[in-house]
């Protein structure tokens, strides 16, 4: 009975996990998207408000208008007066004092995190965490910079340790570029063995051997 029971889970789980989390997501843009038809509301005729409320409770119109939306920003940025028009954009947000702060360290994130040519999550790398010779998975995020690089002479890296089942919690460290393992598994394949808790191995390669630590005496 256990051993069907373990099977009949087995199969079910990352069935039931993934409809939830679509779920949740598609529940998030239809909020989105009942939040943005409220703010035109006020300005249209009453005769238009029955439509608007129609359009509310249609199931995936919110997916709908944020892929639509996506794909039109991004057509619209990409060319000489999309990016001029950025460009005055940020120069506004950035002369709101509170806004400033919170709107460019997001920007810094977001454009390190999803620009093709950053180097934010492009590398797995096997580290000593978090104490010498218990190793993890790591991934490289660039090099320290301001005023920390002064104070960290030699080659160092800055790393982000994730959480397990949960990626997206973490630690970030700066750690010497020595004490760093690359490995030859792609980013994706990292994360599904730290999301598995290491039940899902990724297909053996020929990887670099981790170098042997002294132990401090």
């Amino acid at each position: 009975m256990k051993k069907y029971l373990l099977a009949g889970l087995l199969v079910w789980t990352p069935l039931a996990i993934t409809v939830w989390v679509l779920s949740w997501l598609l529940s998030a843009m239809d909020g989105m998207f009942a939040w943005l038809l409220s703010a035109p509301q006020a300005l249209l005729p009453a005769s238009a408000h029955a439509s608007i409320e129609r359009l509310r409770h249609v199931p995936g119109m919110g997916v709908l208008v944020m892929g639509v939306g996506l794909l039109l920003t991004g057509m619209f940025v990409t060319n000489i007066f999309g990016q001029w028009w950025l460009r005055q954009w940020d120069r506004l947000l950035h002369n709101i004092p509170i806004v400033r702060s919170v709107y460019s360290s997001v920007k810094q994130v977001s454009d390190t995190l999803f620009s093709s040519s950053g180097n934010a999550f492009r590398e797995a790398v096997l580290v000593q965490y978090p104490r010498q010779g218990s190793w993890t998975i790591a991934f490289v995020t660039g090099k320290p910079g301001g005023e920390v690089s002064q104070h960290l002479p030699g080659a160092y890296v800055s790393v982000y340790v994730p959480t397990t089942p949960n990626p997206t919690s973490g630690f970030f460290l700066m750690m010497q570029r020595a004490d760093v393992v690359p490995l030859a598994m792609s980013v994706d394949e990292a994360l599904k063995y730290i999301i598995s808790m290491g039940v899902v191995a990724p297909p053996g390669r020929a990887t670099p051997v981790a170098p042997a630590r002294n132990q401090p005496g």
